[in-house]
């Protein structure tokens, strides 16, 4: 077993948001701070628009865990969620990796617990452990090799035809990649509370209303969004197929922060948000993503914390599976910097 993994979180003497002068310009402030530290703020798409533009790279998992792993500052602020400041310090252990908000999990994390995944893989001892990095430090240390959504397809075709999988901890990803791959693959149940809120009946009453519209997809939706899809795949390659796309409409069944890149880079097309089933577009923002603001950006800065800090053990343990990921994406390349 592991020392347990620590978010070093700020003291009682620090600065709180409370304590943070109404009049300062954080934006400014976050700015001055940056440069005094020497650090990098990546932030994932799915933050809200003004850490996007504050960032100094922006994009999906696996770019972000590329970039952390290459980076040369002497701290990475990762805006995200927790288990990217994890890979973030996996892959570059000597930076100092701060995060916004100690408290930003996610559910698919939360979904796969340690000693679960455990039992589960002692059940299935002859299988290989193909894990999703939304999962927390400690489950990538006993998986055999990480995947994102953009390269799950792609590493599953490397892998032994004769041996059977494991897939955890997203189902509907799971289930895309059964169909994708053929492969005999074992799934853990969990899933992605925002993903999961996208209705079938709703998205069928947008594309009545907007005939010409393509939809693209998040493979974390269940397979009643699925279905309906023009285009599925990771949150990079839905921005990159709207992009290259000569339609002019969208329909977008994911975490509707990417719309702002989308924007941003395609001003003339049209981005629509795919409903929940309360007909409503806000169920489908990420609450853990929220929870970053700049006031923490500037305060994680300023008191150095929340900070990870990782047992050796688990350090090198975990990253053996995120080493093999990178080593069977080697045809992927970096994304350009700041969108």
């Amino acid at each position: 077993m592991f020392a347990v993994k620590t978010v070093v979180l700020p003291g009682p003497d620090d600065l709180n948001e409370d304590k943070i002068d109404p009049m300062i310009d954080l934006s400014v402030e976050i700015d001055l701070l940056r440069r005094k530290r020497n650090a990098m703020i990546l932030a994932h798409y799915y933050q809200s628009e003004e850490i996007q533009d504050l960032a100094d790279f922006v994009g999906d998992s696996f770019d972000l865990s590329r970039r952390a792993m290459v980076a040369d500052a002497e701290v990475i602020v990762f805006c995200g969620v927790r288990f990217m400041g994890e890979v973030a310090k996996i892959v570059n252990p000597s930076k100092t990796v701060l995060i916004p908000d100690a408290d930003a999990s996610c559910s698919l994390e939360e979904s796969c617990r340690p000693e679960a995944f455990r039992l589960f893989r002692k059940k299935h001892p002859d299988h290989f452990a193909v894990t999703y990095i939304n999962c927390s430090a400690e489950v990538k240390s006993i998986s055999d090799v990480i995947v994102t959504s953009s390269n799950a397809e792609m590493i599953l075709k490397q892998l032994p035809m004769n041996r059977p999988i494991l897939f955890a901890p997203d189902r509907h990803l799971g289930n895309y990649l059964i169909k994708k791959s053929g492969r005999d693959i074992t799934l853990w149940p969990g899933s992605c509370i925002v993903h999961e809120q996208f209705s079938e009946r709703e998205l069928v009453k947008l594309r009545i209303r907007h005939e010409r519209a393509l939809i693209v997809a998040h493979p974390e939706c269940s397979e009643g969004i699925l279905k309906y899809a023009d285009h599925i795949g990771s949150t990079k390659s839905i921005l990159d197929y709207v992009l290259a796309s000569k339609a002019h409409e969208f329909i977008i069944a994911t975490e509707p922060h990417i719309i702002h890149q989308m924007r941003k880079m395609a001003p003339n097309k049209v981005f629509i948000i795919a409903l929940g089933m309360n007909g409503s577009c806000d169920c489908a923002k990420c609450p853990f993503m929220e929870k970053n603001t700049l006031s923490k950006i500037y305060l994680c800065l300023l008191n150095n914390a929340p900070r990870i800090e990782l047992s050796e053990d688990l350090l090198q343990d975990a990253l053996k599976p995120l080493q093999c990921m990178f080593d069977m994406s080697v045809n992927t390349n970096v994304s350009s910097n700041k969108s």
